[in-house]
């Protein structure tokens, strides 16, 4: 059985070309998934299985996000050196 984290896993570990890095988004499903999370967190408890979820996903979010603006970066960087090469 696959877990929500493991869309974002298996991303990451198929070696993404650098603009599908900065068009990744997480399935409407994942969203949804995580959403209900947050939601269950905020009005009961999680279980300890669905913190450690929740910690994952976030942590794996971070991780995208500055892969997200490296590759912004580079972008800025590449094109600056085709101006002044």
């Amino acid at each position: 059985m696959l877990r929500p984290i493991d869309e974002i896993i298996d991303f990451i570990t198929s070696f993404p070309e650098p603009h599908k890095i900065l068009d990744y988004k997480a399935s409407p499903a994942l969203q949804e998934h995580v959403e209900n999370l947050v939601y269950k967190k905020k009005t009961s408890e999680l279980s300890s299985e669905e913190v450690l979820e929740l910690e994952r996903y976030l942590l794996l979010q971070h991780i995208m996000i500055m892969a997200k603006k490296e590759q912004k970066n580079n972008r800025v960087y590449e094109s600056l050196y085709c101006l002044f090469a």
